[in-house]
């Protein structure tokens, strides 16, 4: 519909009988579709729930009906039932009441994942690796629902839980409180002239909390400043604008979104005084950097106002709103892409083209286009922001990728943490005795990477099952996923020192929480240690900002 009146649209004005003539038929045409479809599918409804040998629930196939419509155009484009708005504030505001720890539901186990220091999951004693078992009289067992909906409440509400910790069962009482969520959950400095701000998400306080961490870095003698995105996934836009503006000046446009629907095109400009156009900056972004992380990243490149140093960002150009419905439910829909100063859109994944498997189809780097910086530097379209400084240390192998997202690194840190107890603010030295301990862990566990060619193969074992063909490649099979596991073991071990890091990293959240990683990470994370070197060497920085 859209597409027809707004080519119409531009017919010149002497045509303009006709022009509404043709946009009354075209959209006649589309709502008779919509009005058919609709009628199409209430029929059908009513049909089934009339007819099927038991009881329907109209709440939870009308929720999968929605979801499931939803999820063929994109993954941002998502429904919420009265439920999973509340959800939400959390990620808007940054406060919430609850028990202060990240909690992740996996093979119908809800385990604790990381307990912020001094909120009640800490108080209450509650470890990373424990899992909850039982909340109030409600055993997890058999609970099919969002267990997380127990763990929330009013302020001092006492829930008591269940809890096994390394095979041992124990209880405790959790007792609710508000959780401050910080944008910004470390600052300081690296050296005496080298600022290090980081910034984990885009809420509502993303822009306040980093001013006042740019403050009181100046205020502590930093004339050069390191902003670090790596694994923010984003948030707000206008949070992202608000923090381009403490560093450019005022009027400068940041970000353009354009869309089909005319009322969803917006410039957006800063709007406030800088607190510093002067003063050096490095951006750290990697591929975990999303959305307003590369609004913030690539329009501090465009505007050659700061160098972007690391890997690729994740490549997320597209912009959401949440839309209420009737009767609490709200739906949040894609309604535009996002342009840097330059002209560049870099969302990668094209939702409109997709492949035999249903999967977006990644915009192919041939088909990149380029735009140019302030300073006429050359920058490309296309794949997510492209840093200035490209580190291959910061970049995640997939093995590396594989132990994290399967818990594999995750596990074996529970199993280290309780055999030394008693390492306080010692940083875990690993060794290679360390690392083959971890090979054996996993082997013991019998840990699946589920790398795409592992799940490939399995897939086949999957296909020649239904086509009744896997007795007679039995053999076969087994010696190449054999070939397969194998190859992941040698790729295990040829990225040993990556491996190492990354198990050193969740060991010391484990003994000194995520403020005690940050610390560790200012004297000897290699990413920030060259973004360093490259401030305290203003010839290289003004060599590469053209200026």
């Amino acid at each position: 519909m859209f597409k027809r009146f707004k080519k119409k649209y531009v017919v010149p004005v002497l045509a303009t009988g006709l022009l509404f003539t043709g946009v009354s038929f075209s959209y006649r045409d589309d709502f008779f579709e919509i009005a058919k479809q609709i009628e199409i599918f209430t029929t059908l409804y009513k049909t089934v729930n009339t007819n099927y040998v038991d009881e329907t629930n109209p709440g939870e196939l009308m929720d999968k009906a929605i979801k499931s419509m939803l999820a063929d155009l994109d993954p941002y484009t998502n429904y919420f039932n009265e439920a999973d708005v509340a959800k939400f504030k959390i990620n808007n505001t940054g406060e919430y009441t609850g028990i202060g720890a990240m909690i992740s539901r996996k093979d119908g186990k809800l385990i604790v994942q990381e307990p912020y220091k001094d909120y009640p999951a800490d108080k209450a004693g509650l470890k990373a690796g424990d899992e909850i078992i039982q909340i109030g009289d409600i055993a997890l067992a058999d609970f099919k629902e969002d267990a997380s909906e127990l763990l929330k409440g009013s302020k001092n509400t006492k829930i008591n839980i269940k809890y096994l910790r390394q095979g041992k069962t124990y209880t405790t009482d959790l007792v609710l409180s508000e959780v401050d969520v910080k944008a910004v959950p470390f600052f300081g400095m690296v050296d005496k002239t080298t600022g290090y701000i980081v910034l984990s998400q885009f809420n509502a306080k993303a822009s306040s909390e980093t001013k006042a961490a740019l403050l009181d870095l100046k205020g502590q003698g930093a004339t050069k400043i390191i902003l670090d995105l790596r694994g923010n996934p984003g948030g707000l836009l206008n949070e992202a604008v608000n923090i381009c503006s403490l560093f450019v000046k005022e009027g400068e446009v940041i970000v353009t979104t354009k869309s089909k629907n005319e009322k969803y095109n917006n410039t957006y400009k800063t709007r406030t005084a800088p607190v510093d156009l002067d003063i050096p900056i490095a951006v750290l972004v990697d591929s975990k950097s999303a959305s307003a992380s590369e609004i913030v990243s690539g329009a501090l490149q465009d505007l050659d106002r700061a160098v972007v140093v690391g890997s690729r960002s994740f490549g997320k150009g597209l912009v959401q709103r949440p839309i209420d419905l009737t009767y609490g439910t709200q739906v949040k829909v894609t309604i535009s892409r996002y342009y840097t100063p330059s002209g560049r859109c870099i969302q990668a994944l094209d939702y409109t083209h997709k492949d035999a498997d249903g999967k977006a189809i990644r915009v192919d780097a041939k088909n990149y286009n380029t735009f140019k910086t302030r300073n006429g530097r050359s920058v490309q379209d296309g794949g997510g922001i492209q840093p200035d400084v490209a580190l291959e240390e910061s970049k995640q192998s997939p093995i590396a990728d594989a132990v994290l997202r399967k818990d594999g690194i995750f596990n074996f840190a529970t199993q280290y943490y309780y055999k030394n107890p008693n390492l306080g603010t010692k940083i875990p030295a690993i060794t290679d005795a360390d690392f083959e301990a971890f090979k054996a862990f996993l082997k013991k566990e019998k840990f699946e990477f589920d790398t795409a060619t592992e799940k490939a193969v399995k897939e086949l074992l999957v296909t020649a099952k239904k086509e009744k063909v896997d007795e007679s490649i039995k053999t076969e099979y087994a010696a190449l996923l054999s070939a397969v596991q194998k190859s992941e073991e040698k790729e295990l071990t040829a990225h040993k020192e990556e491996i190492k890091q990354l198990i050193t990293d969740e060991l010391i959240k484990r003994y000194q929480y995520k403020e005690g990683l940050y610390k560790y990470y200012l004297a000897n994370n290699t990413e920030i240690k060259k973004a360093t070197a490259l401030l305290a060497n203003p010839a290289e920085y003004n060599k590469i900002l053209k200026k």
